[in-house]
């Protein structure tokens, strides 16, 4: 597929996956292989990834579920649209039919929920299944160089994280961004699991797999480029003619 229409059909695939398709040795392989020769600061390559195929430590991974965060839902509100014409004219965001109703205030608090709504809040949630795990986990000891929060570090790992996208999407894989694995306390179950080492960070969680159903389509948005390019200095918009 033509690069940049590889980048603008990318998608994150968070459905239910196929659990008994597997997905090929070769394929993962070339998935690591694309975050391997991802730019890091320094070629520091402060990365370690852990590869999940186990139908037994998923199963595991699975159970250890999640909750709603309030901070999340009080912090996401300002991201949302509340209609396809609303969400084109921002170019920015999500729309807000993608969350409950009780998530949709900007005031949301979890004491005003209906009891039923509090039960549902308060189980923690399972993990939808996938065939493959990817971990990636880095070490906060090792910084790169006047980067002060290490800015520079945690770019690169987001050049990681997209190498192995596009691939995944280039072999026609489902991947899905699992960011609750790497938030407190959940990440310490996860590294129990895995054996990771205490002194290891985990940066975020991939889904791998095949969707058990194509996701149906929904409005995508972007800034036009003259929105946020700016010719020689800034505030003169765009790139001319």
């Amino acid at each position: 597929m033509e690069l940049l229409t590889l980048i603008q059909e990318r998608r994150s695939q968070r459905g239910p996956y196929n659990r008994q398709r597997q997905i090929e040795k070769a394929d993962v392989r070339k998935i690591i292989e694309a975050g391997r020769w991802a730019p890091t600061a320094h070629n520091m390559q402060n990365f370690q990834i852990i590869v999940v195929d186990d139908r037994n430590v998923l199963d595991a991974i699975a159970k250890i579920g999640f909750s709603l965060s309030e901070v999340f839902v009080r912090e996401n509100f300002p991201h949302l649209s509340f209609s396809e014409e609303e969400l084109a004219r921002k170019k920015v965001g999500i729309l807000g039919t993608m969350f409950p109703p009780f998530m949709r205030k900007p005031d949301f608090r979890l004491s005003d929920l209906t009891e039923e709504e509090r039960r549902g809040v308060s189980a923690r949630v399972p993990l939808q299944t996938s065939p493959v795990l990817l971990i990636v986990a880095y070490d906060p000891r090792q910084r790169a160089p006047a980067s002060e929060g290490d800015f520079l570090g945690i770019m690169s790992l987001g050049c990681v994280m997209e190498n192995m996208w596009l691939m995944a999407s280039s072999l026609g894989i489902g991947l899905h961004i699992v960011s609750s694995l790497a938030a407190d306390p959940v990440v310490s179950e996860l590294k129990g699991i895995l054996d990771i080492p205490a002194h290891l960070k985990v940066a975020f969680t991939c889904r791998l797999g095949y969707p058990l159903e194509q996701q149906g389509s929904y409005l995508r948005v972007r800034r036009d480029t003259d929105d946020f390019t700016h010719h020689n200095r800034f505030g003169k918009k765009g790139l001319g003619e």
